[in-house]
This record gives C-alpha cells, sequence and structure tokens, in this order.
C-alpha cells in the first residue's frame, strides 16, 4: 500500500501555526483538524523563526515546475504526431497494395 502525503496550501498552515500560537495548546489544534501534533509543532516553529515566507512557493520554483511541465506535453505531443505520421503512411501504403 502506498503511503499518501496530504498537501496542505500555505494559508492552511499558516492558520493552523497561529492557531497554535494563540492557544499554546498543539495537541487541541492537531486533534481539532484531524493532524499529527508533530506537524503543528513544526509548522508553528517555521513561522515563529521564517514568517509566512516559508509556507509559500517561490515564484521561481512555480515557473520551474510550469516548464518542466510544458516540456512533457510538448513531448507528448511529439510522439502523437510521429504516431500519426506512421499510420497514415502506413494506411497509404496499405491502400496502394490494394487497388493494384
Amino acid at each position: 500500500m502506498a503511503n499518501k502525503r496530504t498537501k496542505y496550501s500555505a494559508q492552511f498552515k499558516l492558520e493552523r501555526a497561529l492557531e497554535a500560537i494563540k492557544s499554546d495548546n498543539a495537541t487541541e489544534i492537531a486533534r481539532k483538524y484531524n493532524l499529527g501534533v508533530n506537524m503543528i509543532c513544526n509548522w508553528k516553529k517555521q513561522l515563529l523563526s521564517q514568517g509566512s515566507s516559508v509556507f509559500s512557493n517561490s515564484p521561481d520554483n512555480e515557473k520551474n515546475q510550469l516548464k518542466s511541465k510544458i516540456s512533457r506535453l510538448e513531448q507528448m505531443v511529439g510522439k502523437k504526431e510521429i504516431e500519426l505520421s506512421v499510420l497514415k503512411n502506413f494506411s497509404d501504403f496499405y491502400e496502394s497494395q490494394n487497388t493494384t
């Protein structure tokens, strides 16, 4: 069985970390949202040490992810074009063999 990890938004992490700071009870917050206490404590520590920027993706990282996705999609389109070309050539060849 694969271990599925939930991805939480930067806003969600920020809000839970702030709740933990305000209430000073990470266990209560973890129970309320069905999260691990260590996760809440880590988010709280990160917020206190680095601010809200720690939870957001940098524009460069997001840009690189999009470029990578575009590259993969372009490769897929190229492969499909080759497949279509091969099928068309085969079809033309097959038709020319049956008409003579």
